[in-house]
């Protein structure tokens, strides 16, 4: 009798679990298995579908945007490289102008003998600088008037008789552009206007 029920509790321990872990299983992958196919059920969405017309409508509007596109870019690659070409020699001619400067000063010096040889020399020579200069597109900055810092670098204020405040007496540098560029401004001395005498102190009675 023992050993009889001692096999009986043997059998009980040993089938018990292997059914509750198949019915758990068996319940998880139902639960798996339907709750994919429910979100993709609910995330499908019917498309409509395009007419040939519309099709072909698409397809050209695209194209004809991309064209435009392409079109603008070799616009502007070809004014970029004009401009490159233009503005090219920029660099090099603002190296040139303070020896350009320093030959303007020895031909004022020579103009105290405007007979002589070198002073002849000197002014052919200016001549084809300014030729040179001006086939660059490089102009003097006009210094005649009234001051202007887009143009202009005062270097000095004075007062002068008869002059408006800001007006530019005297030139010490001239400037030049290059086509529409600024490549130097031009270092001016402008008016000011007359300085106020202090006024005397009352004397108390």
């Amino acid at each position: 009798m023992q050993e009889s029920d001692q096999e009986t509790e043997v059998v009980d321990e040993e089938v018990v679990p292997e059914q509750t872990v198949n019915e758990g299983e068996a319940s998880e992958a139902v639960e798996l298995e339907g709750n994919p196919k429910e979100d993709e059920s609910d995330s499908e969405e019917p498309k409509e579908a395009l007419s040939p017309e519309e099709e072909a409508a698409k397809w050209r509007e695209a194209a004809i945007r991309t064209a435009a596109d392409l079109d603008n870019y070799r616009k502007r690659m070809a004014r970029e490289r004009a401009d490159d070409l233009r503005y090219a020699k920029g660099g090099l001619i603002e190296e040139l102008l303070p020896v350009f400067d320093n030959f303007l000063m020895g031909l004022q010096m020579a103009e105290q003998e405007q007979d002589s040889m070198i002073y002849k020399g000197m002014a052919m020579v200016k001549g084809q600088l300014d030729d040179f200069l001006s086939a660059q597109g490089v102009k003097e900055v006009n210094s005649q008037g009234v001051f202007d810092p887009n143009y202009h670098e005062a270097v000095a204020e004075e007062f002068q008789q008869g002059a408006e405040p800001g007006e530019i007496l005297f030139v010490k540098r001239k400037g030049y552009m290059l086509h529409d560029r600024l490549l130097r401004a031009a270092a001016v001395i402008v008016a000011k206007s007359a300085d106020e005498e202090p006024s005397e102190p009352q004397e108390e009675e």
